[in-house]
This record gives structure tokens, sequence and C-alpha cells, in this order.
């Protein structure tokens, strides 16, 4: 005997409150195991793999792909068998029944499966609406059997043919704008061509030019926007920046890593700026508008640019203050791995201090970059390259590069940033000066 749990959106955790379903990894019909990962999703942190607390078939999928939805909503069904029904359990992991019930705990990395009452940002009134069964056979016409129409989920499109389903994704279609005609509430193929006939009329009435596109501003690509009109908003910023001699930066790298460091420019990076936050502390704190009050923070939790295929994101290293510099070399390609991969958990992509940016690597040699909100500041350094430079009272070619602050006027005056730009500037040209601050 088989009961019917519907496994809810969990909480998602970091003030998250919705997320858009990417890619099913289980169709109706399939059996999964506790843990089983389900659907990917994306966050406005994260693309992240759901896995399901419940064992047993796959009776309803609750959302397309591409569909936003929110936490607490229904997204998936499982016909999971009753405690009466024993099911063989693998020796090695000594799970019980108990745990198919309450959920093994590790949802969205971090975050608990377990919710006998999911826990929520905010209340939410009314419960979880009955599962839709989705069968796996269809047509597009619009007779269909009396046994593939079963009662639909409220608010949920119903489209019972492969063909419909397929024909509104090749067409960018959202089933849940569609108006059904067929018979008891079906959307059916002149449905679903309907739609695509007046986005058609619509796009070609507002579009300024040929080929225009539009891409809903959401998920991470919404929250960065967000983050940086906020930025914009709030924080009255400036830039200072120097052009600076790193031939003596890139000497020591080559000489750490004949010595076995395995230590890029970026971690290098990261150990003169921790360096920096140390004696300026002011730019390691952020503004507390409610209570008008500047915060500044006893630790330093590093955030750094990765450019992924999602976009531009910002891991964060935690105590990157108590790190050696080999230490900060393992953590800069353990996150970007993770980020490039879409595996980074909500939590490594926030509570950042300062932000490091090396857009030198687009090939660029300076700018004046966005603070990323709520922190004070951020340097960027640009791309190293051979230029004619001054060097013990003689002209000649160096490995020059650039190297911009930009911070928050209400934390410190251009002095101290002044300060803390030159010294990460001594650093870069004679990395010895490390040295008087360990």
């Amino acid at each position: 005997m088989a009961t019917d749990q519907v496994f809810l959106l969990p909480d998602l955790g970091e003030g998250l409150t919705e997320a858009e379903v990417l890619v099913w990894k289980v169709s109706v019909g399939d059996r999964v195991t506790v843990d089983q990962h389900v659907v990917e999703v994306e966050t406005a942190k994260a693309a992240v793999e759901v896995p399901c607390p419940y064992a047993g078939e796959v009776t309803a999928l609750h959302a397309e792909a591409g569909t936003l939805l929110e936490v607490g909503k229904p997204l998936i069904t499982i016909a999971a068998e009753s405690s009466s029904t024993p099911e063989p359990r693998s020796s090695q992991h000594g799970q019980h029944r108990e745990e198919e019930k309450a959920g093994s705990g590790n949802v969205l990395i971090g975050y608990g499966t377990g919710h006998g009452g999911p826990r929520r940002r905010r209340a939410r009134v009314g419960s979880a609406p009955t599962a839709q069964p989705v069968p796996t056979q269809g047509t597009d016409s619009a007779s269909y059997p009396a046994a593939t129409t079963a009662p639909a989920t409220a608010g949920q499109p119903r489209v019972l043919s492969p063909v419909v389903r397929k024909l509104a994704r090749h067409h960018d279609v959202d089933l849940a704008t569609v108006r059904a005609s067929g018979p008891g509430g079906v959307i059916v193929r002149a449905d679903v061509e309907r739609a695509i006939a007046e986005a058609t009329s619509v796009r070609s009435a507002t579009a300024s030019t040929p080929g225009e596109t539009r891409t809903p501003l959401r998920g991470m690509r919404g929250a960065v926007a967000e983050k940086l009109s906020r930025s914009r908003r709030e924080i009255p910023d400036a830039t200072t920046w120097v052009d600076l001699d790193a031939t003596a930066l890139l000497e020591a790298r080559t000489a750490m890593r004949e010595a076995g460091a395995d230590v890029g420019l970026l971690a290098l990076f990261a150990r003169i700026c921790v360096a920096g936050l140390r004696r300026f502390p002011e730019l390691n704190s952020t503004v507390d508008v409610e209570r008008n009050e500047i915060v500044r923070y006893g630790h330093v939790n590093l955030g750094f640019a990765a450019q992924t295929d999602r976009g531009l994101l910002v891991p964060v290293i935690r105590d990157a203050h108590d790190m050696t510099t080999e230490q900060l070399a393992v953590a800069i390609r353990e996150l970007t791995d993770l980020a490039r991969s879409g595996a980074l958990a909500p939590e490594q992509l926030s509570g950042g201090t300062f932000t490091l940016n090396n857009y030198g690597v687009f090939g660029v040699d300076g700018s004046t970059p966005i603070i990323n909100h709520p922190e004070a500041a951020l340097l960027g350094i640009g791309r190293i390259v051979d230029k004619p430079w001054a060097h013990r009272g003689e002209l000649a070619l160096r490995k020059v590069t650039q190297a911009s602050l930009s911070f928050d006027h209400r934390v410190c005056d251009g002095g101290v940033a002044g300060g803390f730009l030159r010294y990460v500037g001594d650093c870069i040209e004679n990395p010895i000066t490390l040295l008087s601050g360990l």
C-alpha cells in the first residue's frame, strides 16, 4: 500500500524565498530513493541539486523547467510505501523506515529535508494542494481517455500531450499563462499555437531592432542587478587608483612555485588585501543604516570575483585573516571550481566583508568597480603588461599593472583609502614589505 507524499520546495536559507526550476532529473513513473537528487534549481545565490526525503514512485512533478517556484509550494509527489510494507535497505547505511518519513536532513547543501511543516520566512495560509498525476502518454488532440483526466493541482497547467509540452518549450511559452480550450481545462496544441502567435505579435510591436530578445531579470542575475543598484543608491562611493610595477611580485610567485608552493597571483593579492585590512580596518566594515552606525568587523571574509557560465559570482573565503598564503590559494581553487560547476552553497556566496576583483583576466587595464553591497570597499587589479618604466634611475621594460580602490566615503576619508592603496602598491612592488606585518 502506498501513500502520496508531497515534497514542498524547502526553506532555502539566507532569506531566499523562491527558486527557478532548471532541470528535472526524474520523470513520472521513476522510482527514487531517500536523498536521491530529483531536480536542479537556481536561487538568487546559486544553482543547487535538491535531494528528495522520500522513497517510492514519482507520481507528479509540480513545476515545469523554467518555472519560478516559491518556498513551501509543491515540488514533487512520491507514492511512498507505508511502514507496513517493508522495503529492503542497505546494511551498509543502516537506515530505518522512519528516515523515509522524516527525511534525511540533507536538502540544498546544509538545509534539512525533514519538513513536517517547512520552515518559512513568513507565514503562509492554506494547506498543500492535492497531488496531480502527470501521465506519461498523451496526444495533442482535444480527445483524451477518461483515465488520464485526473483532477489538476490548483494553479497548475494541465497538459497531457508530450507534443504540446515540446512545442511550448521550443517556443519558450509559459504554460501557466496559456488559456486552455480542451475538455476539463486541458491545454491542447491549438492553445499553445495561439499563445505563440500572440507573443510574436507583441514582440513585433515592441521590438526596437531586428532580432531583439528579452531575458527575465531573475535568479542570480536578478540578485546581482539588485545588489549593484542598491550599492549605487545607498553608498556614496569614491575611487582612487595607482599604476604599479609588479615585476618583483611575479618573480616572488615564480620563486614560491620553484620551492613547491602552488600559489597563483590571485592568492598573493588576497594575502596583500588581508595584510592591508589589518593596517586599515576601517575598510573592513559596513554601515548599519537603520541604527546609523559603522560596524567594523573583527574578521575578514574575503570575496573574490569568479567568472562562470551563469555570470560573475563572488565566492567568499571565510576567516581569510587566519589563513596562510598557500591556504588562501587552496580555498580560491576549490571555490572557483564549485562556482564554475554550479555547486556553490548559498552560504558560500554571502557574508563577505571585503571583495577582491582581478578584472585584469578580461584584458583590461583599469576600472571603477561598484562596491559589493553591504561591504565598504573593493580592490580591483588590472592586467599586467610590459611597459616602459623608470627603474633605478633608468628607463626599463617592466611588468606594470593598475590597482583601483572603490570605497564607501561614510566609513573613512581619502587618507585612509589612499593609505590602504599605497600599502597594497608597496607590497606589489616590493613583496618583502609583507614581512613587516608578520
